[in-house]
């Protein structure tokens, strides 16, 4: 029979960890492959939160614009009815015989103009502001003690706007320019 060579407990701790040495320095397939799989799924979903976050400008950059073109559209019919509306009030300010008839003309005008207030539009202060070229188009130009310095003394045709957006600029005349 042959004799069983014994080893001391030091000499089987330091055959296991030569093994495990070499089991960590020579990778298994499997190993390689799971490495490979989680660097794939790794990649997938940083893919997958850019598409999200693109799709969610996306959907905000199309929000915006349909917002901008809704006020666009708004205004173009808004615009064709200012006209309408100058008229509107130059015929009450002028003189009627029947005062009903008069009445009932200053009904419809209220109304509509609640009508389009109610569509955004709303009328820019000029009278006795300070000339400010976004809103107020100048026509002319007047030395006037009754106002301050660059400041709007006669509205020749009202402005208008919806929101921020400039529909029609105020006709004014700037006194102390």
């Amino acid at each position: 029979m042959a004799k069983a060579k014994q080893q001391n407990p030091e000499e089987v701790v330091e055959e296991v960890q030569a093994e495990e040495t070499v089991e960590k320095q020579e990778p298994t397939n499997e190993s390689v492959e799971l490495e490979k799989l989680q660097e794939e799924n790794k990649e997938l979903n940083e893919k997958l939160l850019r598409q999200f976050a693109e799709f969610d400008n996306y959907k905000k950059r199309t929000q915006k614009e349909k917002e901008e073109l809704s006020i666009y559209a708004k205004a173009m019919c808004l615009k064709g009815i200012l006209s309408v509306v100058d008229n509107f009030e130059r015929a009450l300010d002028s003189e009627c015989q029947d005062a009903e008839f008069k009445k009932g003309m200053e009904m419809i005008f209220t109304q509509m103009q609640e009508a389009l207030k109610a569509q955004g539009l709303e009328e820019i202060e000029a009278l006795n502001q300070e000339f400010n070229p976004e809103f107020h188009n100048a026509i002319n130009q007047v030395e006037d003690e009754n106002f301050g310095e660059n400041t709007v003394c006669n509205v020749f045709q009202k402005g208008y706007k919806i929101g921020d957006r400039v529909i029609r600029h105020a006709m004014v005349v700037v006194a102390n320019p």
